[in-house]
């Protein structure tokens, strides 16, 4: 077993979550580096947030060895959550307060002197493009803007770590963009971030390295362009029928692909060459209603590993 090193901030060898006997997470082995984006990437259900509630020090672990920055949760919790940066998925924020005053007060927490915590305050502030709403009511905020508060206050001590679980569920495509801004700033500014998701263009553009769980396990571990390499092909043809067509037309057309994947609205074949593959597609006398060539995504390594299947 190989032990954890100084660039290993989170190291977890077996690492095992039971609640009575539903198995929440089994035996799962994770390494985050120091100063990289760490993605744990799975549906609902299959172990991110219990995984990320041990790592956070909130929730014991069953069995398995974990460290967190070098420190057991078990025997040195508070000392962990003191230099950890949380952003849960529903926001916690005091809505009667100001946004000013949700930092300031957070800030106490962490036993920071009053001039510390108020000049991080306004710094994090004017990170978040908040500083105009400094005086606003919470209540008052946008979905988006909530968030960016949060992480503003995750950011109050200072963190090495920040844990963010699903941080930007819920937002509009704009206040997504904005956010993963703010995350990737914080990046190159060398704090070590960790975040589940379930949107694959947030893995694609924050994470250096995810793994991806499925029932309690990890199934797939690498970048994102190493995973799209090992399950998937280097472009996906979306092919579009007549309704009923697209089982017989698979038949037709799986010698021209690696792998071909039947939907209830359309045909994917996936290869290596999309253009080639679209032409004989035609040569073979094919009319298809919708023909699109993409490059494979980390999507459709997602739902091959861990199906189509809708987990509630």
């Amino acid at each position: 077993m190989t032990e954890a090193t100084d660039d290993s901030l989170v190291y977890a060898r077996g690492l095992t979550k039971r609640f009575g006997d539903f198995v929440a997470v089994d035996g799962i082995d994770v390494d985050v580096r120091r100063g990289e984006a760490f993605g744990f990437l799975g549906p609902n259900g299959a172990g991110k947030s219990s995984t990320m509630r041990m790592i956070a020090c909130v929730s014991p672990v069953t069995a398995g060895t974990l460290r967190v920055l070098g420190r057991d949760p078990a025997s040195d919790g508070p000392e962990i959550r003191g230099r950890l940066g949380v952003v849960p998925q529903e926001d916690s924020l005091d809505l009667e307060l100001t946004v000013r005053e949700n930092l300031l007060i957070y800030g106490r927490y962490f036993g920071l002197a009053k001039p510390v915590i108020r000049q991080r305050t306004d710094e994090l502030l004017q990170f978040v493009q908040l500083g105009d709403k400094r005086h606003a009511k919470v209540e008052s905020l946008s979905g988006g803007m909530k968030r960016r508060l949060t992480i503003a206050r995750s950011l109050i001590n200072e963190p090495d770590v920040m844990l963010l679980d699903e941080p930007t569920t819920g937002l509009d495509p704009q206040a997504r963009h904005v956010l993963w801004d703010r995350l990737f700033r914080l990046k190159q500014q060398g704090v070590t971030l960790i975040l589940t998701t379930h949107y694959m263009d947030e893995a694609e553009q924050l994470c250096d390295r995810l793994v991806v769980m499925d029932k309690a396990r990890i199934v797939a571990e690498g970048s994102p362009q190493q995973l799209i390499d090992r399950w998937s092909t280097r472009e996906v043809v979306e092919l579009r029928f007549q309704p009923g067509e697209h089982e017989a037309m698979a038949g037709k057309l799986e010698d021209l692909a690696d792998r071909v994947e039947v939907l209830p609205d359309r045909l994917l074949l996936y290869t290596a060459d999309g253009d080639a593959a679209a032409v004989a597609v035609h040569e073979r006398g094919l009319h298809p209603a919708g023909m699109l060539v993409r490059r494979s995504t980390l999507e459709d390594v997602f739902l091959h590993l861990t199906g189509r299947t809708l987990v509630d």
